[in-house]
């Protein structure tokens, strides 16, 4: 089983494999990296429990996995400040519960995940960057439905 640890304090990443860390790299955040993900915009990187839902070989930031935010937690969160409308919540608890993509498309935002171009500044809309070699490496081994866990 592998599992990818994000530390956003120590702007840190770890890639676990059978519960051998295999590779520790430095990471870069969205651009108002303190605080847990709220909605589309806020460029703010969410803190949960996800996994790997796409895989982005012609990313225009190297190479792209993507991580299944919105999860349900956040989901029901954004129910309850009416961020979203209850189908939306449903759409987005059916895709987690089977294992694909959530909606990226409501206001909770999307399209968050681990991508290449640098990691020298918090640049990103939210999504987790490391550097070019970290995220070839990364690619050639993490999977679709590996375990992404994202730490304050």
């Amino acid at each position: 089983m592998k599992t990818i640890k994000v530390y956003k304090g120590e702007r840190r990443l770890e890639f676990w494999n059978d519960g051998v860390l295999e590779r520790t790299m430095r990471i870069a955040l969205g651009f108002s990296p303190v605080g847990k993900k709220l909605r589309d915009g806020d460029g703010r990187t969410p803190e949960g429990k996800y996994y790997i839902c796409t895989k982005n070989p012609k990313s225009k930031y190297t190479l792209f996995l993507g991580i299944s935010y919105p999860n349900v937690q956040d989901a029901a969160r954004g129910l309850a400040e009416g961020l979203i409308s209850q189908e939306e919540y449903d759409r987005i608890r059916t895709s987690i519960e089977s294992g694909k993509r959530p909606c990226w498309e409501t206001a909770l935002g999307g399209k968050i995940g681990i991508h290449g171009m640098g990691t020298s500044r918090d640049w990103t809309a939210g999504c987790i960057a490391v550097d070019d070699d970290d995220i070839r490496w990364l690619w050639d081994r993490a999977e679709i439905g590996d375990t992404v866990e994202i730490f304050e």
